[in-house]
């Protein structure tokens, strides 16, 4: 099995999976409207902006584990999304990360190490991982990993389709 074969939903409920991004450079990130990190949405919005005409794209994954910073409905988290910070990224439905209820695309994930060499649980909201054209994981970023970041910048170029 593969990223690709995992089924996952957007955030309207529509089944979908990686293999719709085949092709295509992902950076898979999970997302809360309430968390001091939340300000990185804008940063996400402009790599999916600078990116997206280049193969990439941006991949929001909502979550409520990290203290409770995503509390809403699926429509609620769209049009805070949308209004806020002009979020154009698709995003998929609130999914846990971590725990025995954890979703089987973190499974797969979290054993990716990061660049200390440390794997496992999701330490917060806006945990990054970079997913290949080819649907490998090939880098992980911790939450405070601002999108910009020229450490992530790299390695989102040297993912590109040619």
């Amino acid at each position: 099995m593969t990223l690709y074969d995992i089924p996952l939903r957007t955030l309207t409920g529509e089944p979908t999976s990686l293999a719709d991004y085949r092709g295509r450079a992902v950076l898979l990130v999970n997302v809360a409207s309430k968390c001091g990190l939340t300000p990185q949405y804008a940063g996400l919005e402009r790599l999916q902006n600078a990116y997206g005409d280049r193969g990439f794209t941006v991949l929001g994954v909502p979550c409520n584990q990290f203290a409770g910073q995503e509390p809403g409905s699926a429509e609620e988290i769209r049009t805070f999304c949308s209004t806020t910070y002009g979020v154009s990224f698709p995003l998929l439905e609130k999914t846990d990360v971590n725990g025995e209820e954890r979703h089987p695309l973190y499974a797969e994930l979290t054993a990716l190490a990061d660049e200390d060499g440390e794997a496992g649980d999701v330490q917060w909201n806006f945990e990054k991982f970079l997913i290949s054209p080819s649907g490998e994981p090939v880098a992980r970023l911790r939450p405070r990993t601002e999108p910009e970041d020229p450490e992530l910048i790299a390695a989102i170029e040297s993912q590109l389709p040619a």
